[in-house]
């Protein structure tokens, strides 16, 4: 028999923890985080070099929340005692905030199909049972879900994500494809490691004038590569985009629309960011000109009734929700969704609002993507 409940979280990182704490803070006992992997999986993927942009201070006795907490009165900075976090530390604290409030995840346990059912609810496969839930909370993330095809040839080359560490990279060369913030903690740790590159970027963020990290590179990354660009190992092509990739007598090529060739003995760097988890269920939702999934006010999709976006691949018109601290926001929105249409104790969102974690006005946003 199927085992039947309230709510199905989908994915066990930052957005799945956060929103599973609010609502078992409401008295919700019928749901479940299901986790394909361990606790914080994406994270633990990162390259072993990785860090958190956003730095993490515990400031919370003087009225401001750790940038990276998923929880209010919680602090990853406090509790790992690091600024700026690798993924297995980020992923420690979000193990110590599932050991506190109990939260009922099941690890190694995969999403294989969801659909809709005539009768309201959503019938959920995975690799160890079926099951049936009212609601869903799709927070899978992006990290995982690499963008492999964005131009021909794209096979030959290694997607940032997919690389275990930078220092262990065979090759004492590489070219690096993507401008992003992706693309320059690449170069910077090839730098690191004694390596040179070659970056190819389509757009110079490091140029443009926004406060917004999601459009433009943060000062924790434009800090480090302005320290390592005079050393000349990074040589650095920008406003063009890559064409193709092709492998000819075992050097890699890759050409970019101002007809430049570059080439490597090493297989090239993707740095072209991520299609989105939400590509497993696509059948359940509309997508926009951006190409994300168009959702209502409460970030429920428009077609799906029951079915809610959390993370960093929510979008509402310009606004873009891909930083921990922007996206954990809109936790409670759901949460208050899902009290709505359960009955659920929603005294603990005035808390959250107290603490800066509830953003149900859109229009007091002051940072827009023109992208």
């Amino acid at each position: 028999m199927k085992q039947d409940y309230d709510v199905v979280i989908v994915g066990a990182g930052a957005s799945g923890i956060g929103v599973g704490s609010i609502l078992k803070q409401m008295g919700c006992n019928t749901f479940c985080i299901l986790e394909k992997g361990e606790i914080g999986d994406s994270f633990r993927k990162w390259p072993k070099e990785m860090r958190l942009i956003t730095p993490s201070f515990p400031s919370q006795g003087f009225g401001q929340t750790d940038l990276n907490a998923v929880v209010p009165k919680t602090s990853p900075g406090y509790n790992l005692n690091q600024e700026h976090l690798n993924g297995e530390e980020f992923a420690d604290y979000l193990g110590l905030i599932v050991k506190h409030f109990e939260l009922p995840v099941h690890t190694n346990e995969a999403v294989e199909e969801v659909q809709k059912q005539d009768n309201g609810k959503y019938a959920i496969h995975t690799t160890k049972r079926e099951i049936s839930s009212r609601l869903v909370v799709w927070a899978t993330g992006e990290f995982q879900f690499p963008n492999l095809s964005p131009f021909p040839g794209a096979n030959y080359c290694i997607h940032s994500s997919h690389v275990e560490a930078w220092d262990e990279l065979e090759g004492d060369h590489h070219i690096v494809i993507g401008g992003y913030e992706s693309g320059l903690d690449a170069v910077y740790h090839l730098d690191q490691s004694g390596k040179a590159s070659d970056l190819v970027a389509k757009t110079s963020t490091w140029r443009l004038d926004s406060s917004d990290p999601s459009v433009d590179v943060s000062p924790y990354t434009f800090n480090r590569i302005k320290e390592v660009i005079p050393k000349g190992n990074i040589s650095i092509h920008e406003n063009q985009a890559v064409t193709s990739v092709r492998k000819e007598g075992g050097q890699y090529m890759v050409e970019t629309d101002l007809g430049i060739i570059l080439t490597s003995d090493n297989p090239p760097i993707l740095a072209t960011g991520f299609t989105g988890g939400s590509q497993m269920i696509s059948h359940l939702f509309q997508y926009g000109e951006h190409g994300k999934p168009l959702v209502n006010e409460e970030d429920e999709s428009i077609i799906s009734d029951g079915l809610y976006l959390c993370g960093p691949e929510l979008r509402h018109d310009s606004h873009v929700f891909c930083f921990i601290y922007k996206f954990r926001q809109r936790f409670p929105i759901v949460a208050k969704s899902i009290a709505d249409k359960l009955k659920l104790n929603k005294d603990i969102l005035e808390m959250y609002q107290k603490e800066n974690f509830y953003l149900d006005d859109l229009s007091s946003c002051g940072e827009r993507c023109e992208c």
